[in-house]
């Protein structure tokens, strides 16, 4: 599919029209400075839904953050330690105890180990490649990647079936989705993208791009150019034949205005207000890099900024951090990056739960795929799409459970396995949103949400 950014002006939408209409690229939406990075651009309207049904009022997710953790993220030294097991497989590092009985995770997982009560760790996922591209295509679609057709991630999903609030983009990448994943929106319109925030929230002078009103223009001069805009609009309106296009490109002007002129929009893309107290609860400031001895900045910012974004009203954020990839020298990379990520996601937790969001904000940590249940000669682990673990918090799920289990090396599900396909179909039902619902791809092909996706009712309270 093409895509224009805002900057491309008006004449990205009619090919035919450009000679003529290129001014208003410098004219006026220049002036604007109306990009909005990928997310506002013009593209086909939505693929309308073949089932009449809408999303069941009752639902108790409301939002979602989507925690990725990319490369293969090893449950061995993670969720899912096997301290029984030869050294060969266990490894070398050890276990801490859980507020769950029994249960244990890796040594460097303490903060998390002490809010296991709750999450769901489901210990039993399968997947289906062992390759990075495709099973992150497959983990955020419920299919596997095919020449055919592209398929949109879950993120285009709801933001299609729930829409956006409050003047925020429905989906939004901290601090980017684009790059990591290779599913979009598919074959459905572009306006049910992501909104990449484009800048890490860790790093100093952090600001986000294209949410604020551009420098020296004052909120009149912006109103009167807005003005201006639109009835250059309604003019070309009655000269193009492409009525459609134009109504989809007055779309996207507005909620670009929406979010440009709304302080509290704007403020929910800062840590601007944030407490002391709250900032130490996600770990900001405590970790450096065990490697480089320098300050380890991203999970705990990146946590934070997706909590004020659905405070704020975002449906859907999808937030990564880390590289897993982990084929040699497995326990440097774990004791260097897990600590930081383990207090973040406790702070996420525990944070929700105290502004009583969490019962309504479903948190997804997901990986691409697991690795090796024995450790190879460079003392790492390879890929392994045959069992890993994943977990959840919120949104209704079950609350300090381990579901499923993995055999005796953490090579594959014993008992209770669950399908990259059951996980989301899980998911959406607890958004209310059936995963079995068909969408019309185009050449009149109707699409099932999640192929033969399965409800796990053993993961919802």
């Amino acid at each position: 599919m093409n895509s224009l950014p805002f900057r491309s002006g008006c004449a990205g939408f009619l090919r035919s029209a450009q000679s003529r209409r290129s001014f208003l690229q410098v004219g006026i939406l220049g002036s604007l400075g109306l990009s909005l990075g990928d997310y506002l651009k013009t593209q086909a309207l939505a693929a309308p839904a073949i089932d009449s049904q809408g999303p069941r009022k009752d639902a108790p997710a409301k939002n979602v953050i989507q925690i990725i953790l990319p490369g293969g993220f090893s449950h061995h030294e993670s969720w899912d330690p096997k301290p029984e097991a030869p050294i060969e497989y266990r490894g070398a590092l050890g276990v801490v105890k859980t507020k769950i009985p029994g249960i244990v995770l890796s040594q460097n997982m303490q903060r998390t180990a002490q809010i296991l009560d709750k999450l769901t760790v489901i210990r039993s996922v399968v997947g289906k490649i062992p390759d990075h591209a495709q099973s992150q295509y497959h983990i955020f679609t419920g299919y596997t990647p095919s020449s055919a057709i592209q398929h949109p991630h879950m993120g285009a999903i709801v933001s299609h079936e729930l829409g956006g609030m409050n003047n925020l983009p429905a989906w939004i990448g901290v601090p980017r989705a684009s790059t990591l994943t290779p599913a979009g929106t598919g074959y459905m319109a572009a306006k049910y993208g992501c909104f990449d925030v484009g800048a890490d929230p860790g790093m100093p002078g952090f600001r986000v791009r294209d949410v604020a009103m551009p420098l020296g223009l004052s909120p009149a001069n912006f109103n009167e150019r807005l003005s201006l805009q639109q009835a250059v609009e309604e003019h070309f309106r009655g000269l193009e034949t492409d009525g459609a296009a134009l109504g989809t490109m007055d779309e996207f002007h507005r909620q670009a205005y929406a979010l440009i002129s709304s302080p509290k929009a704007q403020a929910a893309f800062t840590l601007d207000g944030e407490s002391e107290p709250t900032r130490k609860l996600y770990g900001c400031g405590l970790y450096r890099s065990v490697k480089t001895g320098k300050p380890l900045l991203t999970a705990a910012e990146r946590f934070m900024a997706a909590r004020r974004l659905v405070e704020a009203g975002a449906r859907f954020v999808t937030v990564q951090y880390g590289d897993w990839d982990t084929h040699t020298r497995i326990n440097d990379t774990f004791n260097d990056a897990v600590p930081a990520f383990d207090h973040a996601l406790a702070g996420l937790i525990t944070d929700l739960e105290q502004r009583g969001l969490l019962d309504t904000t479903l948190v997804m940590v997901m990986t691409e795929f697991g690795r090796s249940a024995k450790v190879n000669a460079t003392a790492g682990r390879d890929h392994n799409a045959k069992g890993f673990s994943m977990a959840l918090a919120g949104g209704g799920i079950t609350k300090g459970q381990i579901y499923g289990a993995s055999d005796s090396v953490g090579a594959e599900p014993a008992r209770d396995p669950v399908r990259v396909e059951d996980y989301l179909a899980t998911c959406y039902w607890q958004l209310g949103i059936d995963s079995n619902k068909r969408l019309m791809a185009p050449g009149e092909r109707p699409i099932d949400i999640v192929r033969e996706g399965k409800v796990i009712k053993g993961l919802i309270a």
